[in-house]
């Protein structure tokens, strides 16, 4: 993953008016991971990667920035 993936989470959680620790907390995981994911310094765990898609309410292709096939 990269920093794009960051970033994409970063916004996410910002759309829902959520901290770095709020998103911590409903993730399960320290504020340290959370913001080594938003930077980009870390990857998701399958696991988390599923929680995040829930927990943000997006599609894991659009927290991913993969694109569907024309």
């Amino acid at each position: 993953m990269s920093v794009g993936f960051g970033r994409r989470l970063r916004a996410y959680r910002k759309l829902k008016h959520w901290t770095q620790t709020e998103l911590a907390h409903h993730l399960g995981v320290s504020i340290a991971i959370v913001g080594g994911l938003e930077r980009g310094t870390r990857q998701p765990t399958a696991v988390q990667l599923a929680h995040l898609v829930d927990i943000l309410q997006v599609s894991e292709k659009d927290l991913l920035g993969e694109r569907e096939d024309a």
